[in-house]
């Protein structure tokens, strides 16, 4: 890597200030905080600036709808935006708001220079009005048939049927989407930006861009040149009153259109926190500052950020972005997110059921450089999170740090072995390949490479395996260098995984008793310190949890349908009984009860058995013993699902010889059987070994 330090901005697209923000819209922020992170592990001097978008009809209509000015509104969205992401561990160094008057000055200032610069012309144009709301109707606000492919329902811009674009008055058979009303054509003074000059510019920047290189990946560039092809179109950027929006200087009764102010929101947000932090503003935004300027968005939203956005800064005295990095949409199960289905997760529905960090590494294992769409598909995040993370990773820290903590006081050895070092030092060489595929934003391929690396570990505490070494005096410090070294390779893997797993990489630097990690300390070695007790970090997903969380997104088609739930009689439909449960047994006494040995335990192995259609052999670790238990859980669970979850087995049960091998206790489940069947699981904390009582 370069060891030249860069001064980089970064933004995310703006969420709309009438809304909550939703795990389609966290696709961006996940990805985006991810590169920062990096940078800033790297020792980069990164800032990370975001706002809410609030200007516009919606927010304007909402408000009206709810009875509160628009700012009251805003306000409350902004503390719910900023609380989701800050539970997404989306660490922005500013998130402000476009209604602020720093925005107001930025925008006014750029309309201003672009009309100095010959850029703005008003023109009086047809507009279709509301005759019943009384005001002229934005392009998402009308619909109608398309006039290219002649689709119903489409909106007043664009065709979601034939990709066209259009004006809303060639929209054929229109509708207010407000009043329900047709609205008629009125004529309107309107101030355009000629972006039809700015195509010289244009197409020199994106193909010379930053540094002698496109800032537009090829698919982009691709449908850019198809831009280019039909023709630029100067840009309508005003609206006329009632507006929710700033005043365009000497126009009353004007406004300027959202997207223009929008991401100039950027630059107020990072002023503010110039103001704030004492930085320089200008060294990031004048032309050849010497800095960066990267800007994570949606592919819906390239034509403003390719076109417009970078013709208003450089016309109006500022720099333009280095890169665009341009990403696709989400879909849910392979199909468009659905609230009927229940997969229209918000980003506080989500939360409730599951941790932050499982959706970052399930986006980031599928993430790469190229705009495509991503897919979350249920059944495969459960498995990916259980088999990876719990399975792969953190099972390095469980299958080690007890016998260090335990048998040697929580030291860790040296590592003296060739072997050892040999080890560690194969992990540590991949810092730098690992460096660029972060840079690139090839996460999916990062995370690949990592899981190779946690594979390797747990591989070498197979071979070593410890647990055994443990047991015999003459092996121990033996024990202590494997376990030393196992804890070596979590560390590295923390490293690699910080930018994806900030909040358990935080977890993990306390229980090694370290320094936060930077990318630089993968040269360093941990030998001869002293780490804490360590504590379960992250339990398996069910699918009772999947289950959970899709039924609280499903809209509630219940309370919609309660009109329908009374029979032609006019009584109310009963409710199924659920089915009768199990009798309880006889009563035992507490003697009785006292005779059984419930002991936490780990799965450190699973696999099938030969010849039979129910079982699965699984090694339980119970805290430096280890059993061999066969279960019949076979129906229920695949073996890579089992290995490092806690279940709690019967330790004192006599050994029962099978035709299989010798089974020494029991595991324990709850439910009828077959697929209806679940083991039992401790509270996070629980150590293998601990007795329940």
């Amino acid at each position: 890597m370069n060891g030249e330090k860069r001064r980089i901005l970064v933004t995310s697209a703006l969420p709309y200030a009438n809304g909550a923000i939703h795990i389609g819209h966290l696709v961006e922020y996940i990805q985006t905080d991810i590169w920062v992170r990096f940078q800033k592990l790297c020792g980069h001097e990164c800032y990370y600036v975001c706002a809410d978008d609030t200007h516009g009809t919606p927010v304007m209509l909402r408000a009206e709808q709810e009875g509160i000015p628009p700012e009251t509104l805003i306000e409350r969205m902004h503390a719910e935006h900023l609380r989701d992401f800050g539970d997404f561990l989306i660490d922005f160094d500013n998130y402000y708001s476009t209604n602020s008057e720093e925005n107001r000055r930025l925008a006014q200032d750029i309309y201003l220079r672009l009309k100095a610069a010959g850029l703005i012309e008003v023109r009086t144009i047809e507009q279709l009005y509301d005759p019943v709301k009384e005001m002229f109707l934005p392009d998402r606000y009308i619909k109608g048939e398309c006039p290219r492919c002649h689709a119903p329902d489409q909106y007043g811009d664009a065709c979601e049927s034939c990709g066209a674009t259009y004006n809303p008055t060639e929209l054929l058979h229109p509708v207010s989407v407000i009043s329900g009303a047709r609205p008629v054509k009125r004529a309107s003074e309107h101030h355009f930006f000629l972006l039809s000059r700015c195509r010289d510019f244009l197409e020199d920047w994106i193909r010379r861009g930053y540094r002698g290189d496109s800032p537009l990946q090829p698919e982009a560039m691709n449908k850019l040149e198809e831009w280019f092809a039909a023709g630029l179109k100067d840009w309508d950027i005003s609206r006329d009153a009632p507006y929710f929006g700033f005043e365009i200087p000497g126009a009353p009764g004007k406004y300027l259109y959202v997207w223009l102010d929008a991401p100039v929101g950027y630059m107020a947000s990072f002023l503010n926190l110039c103001r704030r932090e004492g930085l320089d503003f200008d060294a990031f935004w004048k032309p050849d500052g010497g800095t960066e300027l990267y800007h994570f968005i949606g592919k819906d939203i390239l034509y403003f950020h390719a076109l417009f956005w970078p013709a208003m800064l450089h016309f109006s005295g500022y720099r333009t972005p280095s890169r665009l990095f341009v990403h696709g949409f989400l879909t849910v199960n392979g199909q468009k997110m659905s609230k009927s289905r229940g997969t229209f997760i918000t980003a506080r529905t989500y939360l409730e059921h599951l941790r932050p960090e499982f959706l970052r590494y399930y986006f980031a294992a599928k993430l790469s450089d190229r705009i495509e769409d991503l897919d979350l598909n249920l059944d495969d995040f459960m498995a990916r999170i259980n088999s990876d993370l719990i399975g792969k990773y953190l099972n390095i820290a469980s299958r080690s740090a007890g016998f260090i903590t335990k048998t040697f006081g929580g030291r860790l050895g040296d590592l003296a072995c060739t072997e050892d070092r040999a080890v560690v030092t194969a992990c540590q060489e991949a810092a730098e390949e690992l460096a660029a595929l972060y840079e690139q934003r090839r996460y999916g391929e990062a995370v690949r490479r990592i899981m190779e690396l946690a594979d390797r570990a747990n591989a070498y505490i197979n071979e070593h395996e410890p647990w055994k070494l443990v047991k015999k005096e003459d092996r121990q410090a033996r024990a202590q260098e494997v376990c030393t070294t196992a804890l070596n390779l979590f560390r590295l893997l923390t490293l690699y995984l910080k930018p994806i797993l900030p909040g358990i990489a935080a977890e993990v630097e306390t229980f090694l008793d370290i320094p936060p990690l930077r990318w630089q300390d993968s040269r360093a070695l941990l030998a001869g310190t002293t780490i804490r007790p360590y504590r379960h970090l992250a339990r398996r997903i069910e699918a009772a949890q999947l289950q959970a969380l899709l039924a609280d997104s499903r809209e509630d088609l219940d309370a919609q349908q309660s009109e329908h739930t009374r029979t032609r009689h006019g009584q109310a439909q009963q409710p199924r009984s659920a089915p009768p449960a199990e009798p309880i047994a006889e009563t035992i006494s507490i003697d009785d009860f006292a005779k059984i040995d419930l002991r936490v335990a780990r799965i450190v192995a699973a696999e099938d058995v030969p010849g039979a259609d129910k079982l699965l052999r699984l090694t339980l670790d119970l805290g430096g013993e280890t059993r061999n238990v066969f279960a019949g859980i076979k129906s229920k669970y695949q073996p890579e699902e089992l290995v490092g979850r806690y279940t709690v087995m019967v330790a004192n049960l006599a050994p029962r010889k099978m035709r299989f091998g010798v089974s020494e206790g029991m595991v324990l489940a709850a439910g009828p059987g077959g697929k209806d069947l679940w083991l039992i699981q401790p509270e996070e904390g629980a150590q293998p070994g601990m007795r329940v009582k």
